[in-house]
């Protein structure tokens, strides 16, 4: 007796075990099923027209292309990256990674996302003037009120240049809000490059605010001096110089932040089941590259047209059909050059 409930104790325990190590692997082999399913592609909007204007083009080609639908997802740099990490997000077309570089490289080494292309790398950032002060504009009829003006170090000679409207006898350099973190980089520069006695630093309230002060010095032909970026629409819309600071170097730049603003490529990244879920997309995805030059245009577009990002990566791809078109198949281009014609 005892021999026979031996065997059928041992013959249950078997099929227990069978029955688990199947459902193991049913669930694993639906895991690995579900990670292929996929018929929605959902992008990141941190909150600027260029990545905006980047999400457009990519669900252009996306949905005409590959017949996959397109969503996006808003929120902040930190909660999009987040979102990517988790799955939540498939794609993010322009990640800054050197604004967001301790989070970037950890959700890089942890597998969680992948960089698939750079988008552009030749953006810009740092003190600016309108060309003008520099080389004047005869057709305005404006002079060179700073002809010798080329570095952020210069200044120093043109503090009555630049004076600054509420505290007469120093100049004024726009600086960025007071809440983003590279405002007291650009402290920190008016420092290292012994303007403080010169200049009083100004921290708007805004990035709104930065574009007025510029826009209004600029429309009347006065001198202006101040933070700001490329690609963006106030770049491409008007001529403006980027003064010179020594070249990048990492200690220099941890020390003092007396150099030119670190490298900062933008790339696309993928969460990093995509390539599983959706090959045809990170392939295309990795051929996705642009240029400050090719962007600033399309931005400067949506502010004189004032189009909505869709209408100007519809604009901008009839204008550069013979760049997107080489970034997929060829089957793909005619379905999203029939669909936009």
């Amino acid at each position: 007796m005892k021999k026979v409930l031996i065997i059928v104790s041992s013959l249950i325990l078997m099929i227990l075990a069978a029955c688990g190590s199947e459902g193991a692997s049913s669930s694993g082999s639906d895991s690995e099923s579900d990670k292929k399913k996929i018929d929605k592609i959902v992008l990141a909007d941190a909150g600027w027209d260029s990545i905006r204007f980047h999400n457009s083009v990519a669900q252009t080609i996306i949905e005409n292309g590959y017949g996959y639908k397109t969503d996006v997802t808003n929120g902040s740099t930190a909660a999009t990256i987040q979102g990517l990490r988790q799955g939540d997000i498939n794609a993010y077309m322009e990640v800054w990674t050197d604004n967001i570089k301790e989070l970037y490289t950890e959700s890089i080494e942890s597998g969680d996302i992948e960089k698939v292309a750079v988008n552009f790398d030749d953006n810009k950032q740092g003190l600016w003037v309108p060309t003008y002060v520099i080389e004047g504009d005869e057709e305005r009829g404006i002079k060179a009120a700073a002809p010798d003006l080329k570095t952020v170090k210069d200044l120093e000679q043109y503090k009555d240049v630049f004076e600054d409207p509420e505290k007469p006898g120093k100049g004024r350099i726009i600086g960025a809000p007071s809440g983003w973190a590279l405002s007291e980089y650009l402290a920190t520069k008016v420092e290292t490059y012994g303007l403080q006695e010169e200049y009083n630093y100004f921290r708007p309230g805004s990035d709104a605010a930065i574009v007025t002060s510029l826009a209004s010095a600029y429309e009347a032909g006065e001198p202006w001096v101040g933070y700001y970026w490329s690609p963006t629409w106030v770049t491409a819309k008007y001529d403006m110089t980027l003064l010179e600071e020594p070249e990048f170097n990492e200690e220099q730049w941890e020390k003092n932040r007396g150099t030119e603003f670190p490298p900062n490529d933008v790339v696309v990244a993928v969460n990093s089941n995509l390539p599983d879920q959706a090959p045809e997309v990170v392939d295309f995805l990795s051929n996705y590259e642009t240029s400050s030059d090719l962007t600033g245009e399309a931005l400067k577009y949506m502010k004189d047209e004032d189009a909505s990002a869709d209408e100007a990566a519809i604009w901008w791809m009839k204008k550069h059909e013979d760049l997107w078109s080489e970034w997929v198949s060829e089957e793909a281009a005619t379905k999203v050059k029939e669909a936009i014609k």
